[in-house]
Order: structure tokens, then C-alpha cells, then sequence
């Protein structure tokens, strides 16, 4: 009677584990559909070679032997690194204030902070063409005072770009580091004030170590949306300040040349993706040691 009990509940437990799994089915589908899917239509569109039916990584070494092309990967590189450094230092000090501030202004502060996501990213870069122009309101406003005598370059470079991406970007930055401030112990602050550090000191020695993990994944972020990014570096970058993200636009839209195309998607991929396995990594490890001590 016994035996014949367990065995009629081997089939529900396992049914029951099984269930378990039902709720992944949505999620996993569209990630099937929509990033697993297209990622090995690219990668196969990479691999394709002029004889049908036959793979080869003839594209590839087009590309890395493609000057061009690696000037964009590099532009690409230092673009997304200067404006992964300036969202995470214009970052912290507001996060800072929202994690700790009580006062009515928080609130204000909070909704300017998260404002430029309520605006879409084309709307939010035309605005900046509008101050960045040969004849807008910086180059304006600095003539006017006799600060300069010819308009000053503002965008269709670098700057511009990273100018707009700066500022598309913040809010991430923002909310990434406004949730690790927030999970450190303020009791720890206070402790150190009272034992004679100064509010500077604090800051340096026990805020900001704390906060190595929110800070990495604020550069993470930063840097990983701002090397695919294309609607602002095509409009503030202009023709000839080429990253990756339009040159994959212009050899799809222009020059039809689907493979070469996807060579550059796919070694950008590859980039970001080991960017982000090596900062996860590090984030863990300051983790695991900031729980040690």
C-alpha cells in the first residue's frame, strides 16, 4: 500500500516540477524569436561567401583588415568609454542626493533627473542641434559676451555626439547608482562622523567603496547603449564622425552589403558582451568581499 503511494506521487511531484517551468515559456519564446533568432541569421549572413553553400570568414578579414572599419570600431570604443565615464561622474552626486536628502526638493529633483526618458531620443537630440548649431544658442550667447569671434564646432564631431548621448543616458546612470546608494547603511556614515572623519573623508572611504558596484553597472550600462546607439551620433556626429552603429546603417541601406554589414554587428556584439561578462565579474567579486568584511 505504502510502495503503491509513492509511486502514484513520483508523477505529481515531477508534474509539479515541470509546472514550475510554465511561466518561463512566455519570456524564453520572444527571446528565441527576437535575439536568438536574428543573432544566428546574422551570423550565418556573416559566414556567407560568393560560392552558395559555402561558409567562409573571408568577411571578417575584409574587416579587420578594413582601415575604415576600425577606425569606426575605434571611434565606436572611445566614444561609448568617455560617455560611460561622464553619465557615472554626473551620476553619483545626484544619486547621492536623492538616496539621502529628506527635503520637499527630492521629489523635484527626482522627476528633472528621469525627465529626459519621458521625451524620444530623435526629440531630445533635436533639441540639442538647436543649441549646438554654428548659430545656436551657445555659439550665440558666447559672440554676444565677445568670448569668441567665430562660432565654435559643437557638433558634428565627437563632442556632439557625446554631448547628446550624455545626456540621453543619465537617468540609467541615475537609477543604477540611486539603488546601490540606497542599500548601504547609513548607520555607517554616521559612525564615522562621530568618530571624528570629516563629511569628505566619509565619502571617500566608506560611501564610495561601497558603492564600486553601482558604479560599474552605471558604466556597464552607459557604455553598452551608447556603442549601439545610432539616432544621436548620426544627427550630432554628422557624415564624418562615423561609429559602427551608422556605418552598419549605411552598408544596409546604402551599399546593400548585408554581410559585411553583419560582420560589424557581430564583432560589436562580441565587444560589448565581454565588456559586460568582465564587469560582472569584477561587480561580483567586490561583492563578495565587500560581504566578507
Amino acid at each position: 500500500m505504502v510502495i503503491s503511494q509513492s509511486v502514484s506521487a513520483a508523477p505529481r511531484r515531477r508534474r509539479l516540477q515541470l509546472g514550475g517551468y510554465v511561466p518561463l515559456i512566455p519570456p524564453t519564446t520572444i527571446l528565441l524569436l527576437f535575439f536568438a533568432l536574428p543573432v544566428g541569421m546574422m551570423i550565418g549572413l556573416s559566414l556567407q561567401s560568393a560560392t552558395p553553400g559555402i561558409f567562409s570568414l573571408e568577411h571578417y578579414a575584409d574587416f579587420f583588415t578594413d582601415d575604415l572599419a576600425l577606425d569606426g570600431l575605434q571611434r565606436t570604443l572611445i566614444m561609448s568609454g568617455i560617455v560611460a565615464l561622464c553619465v557615472t561622474t554626473m551620476a553619483y552626486p545626484i544619486a547621492y542626493f536623492l538616496a539621502r536628502s529628506t527635503s520637499r526638493w527630492r521629489a523635484i529633483v527626482f522627476g528633472i533627473a528621469i525627465a529626459p526618458e519621458l521625451a524620444g531620443v530623435v526629440l531630445r537630440t533635436y533639441g540639442w542641434l538647436v543649441i549646438l548649431e554654428k548659430n545656436g544658442f551657445i555659439n550665440t550667447m558666447l559672440m554676444q559676451m565677445g568670448l569668441i569671434q567665430e562660432p565654435l564646432p559643437l557638433m558634428n564631431n565627437m563632442f556632439g555626439a557625446v554631448v547628446g548621448l550624455t545626456h540621453v543616458l543619465l537617468p540609467f546612470g541615475i537609477l543604477s547608482l540611486l539603488t546601490s546608494l540606497q542599500g548601504i547603511d547609513q548607520n555607517l556614515e554616521k559612525s564615522a562622523q562621530i568618530l571624528g572623519a570629516s563629511r569628505l573623508s566619509v565619502l571617500r572611504h566608506v560611501v564610495l567603496p561601497l558603492s564600486l558596484p553601482g558604479i560599474i553597472s552605471s558604466f556597464l550600462i552607459a557604455f553598452t547603449l551608447s556603442a549601439s546607439a545610432y539616432a544621436t551620433p548620426a544627427l550630432l556626429g554628422g557624415m564624418r564622425f562615423r561609429v559602427l552603429a551608422t556605418m552598419i546603417y549605411n552598408e544596409v541601406m546604402v551599399l546593400v552589403n548585408w554581410p559585411a554589414a553583419a560582420v560589424m554587428a557581430i564583432v560589436l556584439l562580441v565587444i560589448v558582451v565581454a565588456i559586460a561578462f568582465l564587469s560582472a565579474r569584477t561587480e561580483n567579486r567586490i561583492v563578495s568581499r565587500l560581504h566578507v568584511r
